[in-house]
């Protein structure tokens, strides 16, 4: 649906929502070992732990294997003087228009598994919501900060 097709993310993403799947998985994995261990200590069947693992074992592929490239390779955005365009989804796309005189304010956002990959995600703020566009490099996402600051004049609304 964008124009040109629209910018991508980093590739980087894919080793940021591996490594949070990964740590999603590792969760998931303690608590199904531990209903599996409880099955095996009650004398439940063993088909059912078997059942378990084989499940945690595709979740496990999904959200560490599967998802993140398909993720990366699904996000587009286009950034323009009058609105911005945000498409993402997996599924089902979602496609997102926000004109620029509904910014309120924007920010770069950066966490632990960002930074270690030297990424940061761009926060628009509207009345109604925050839209994100996740994984850019830093120096991308401080100039698109600018940018929709500058565009959805943001930063003189203090001066009226």
């Amino acid at each position: 649906m964008l124009h040109n097709g629209g910018r991508t993310i980093s590739e980087q993403a894919i080793s940021v929502w591996r490594l949070t799947g990964g740590i999603g998985a590792l969760v998931s994995g303690a608590i199904i070992g531990g209903i599996a261990f409880l099955i095996w200590r009650f004398d439940g069947p063993d088909w059912l732990i078997s059942i378990l693992a084989a499940a945690w074992l595709v979740e496990a592929f999904v959200w560490v294997v599967w998802l993140p490239p398909l993720r990366q390779k699904r996000w587009r955005y286009a950034i323009r003087e009058e609105e911005m365009e945000i498409q993402r989804g997996v599924w089902s796309t979602t496609w997102t228009l926000i004109p620029m005189n509904r910014v309120q304010y924007v920010d770069v956002r950066q966490g632990p598994f960002l930074k270690r990959y030297q990424l940061a995600s761009v926060a628009i703020f509207t009345a109604a919501t925050v839209h994100e566009i996740p994984a850019l490099s830093v120096e991308e996402a401080e100039r698109l900060c600018r940018l929709i600051a500058e565009w959805a004049k943001v930063a003189d609304e203090d001066d009226d």
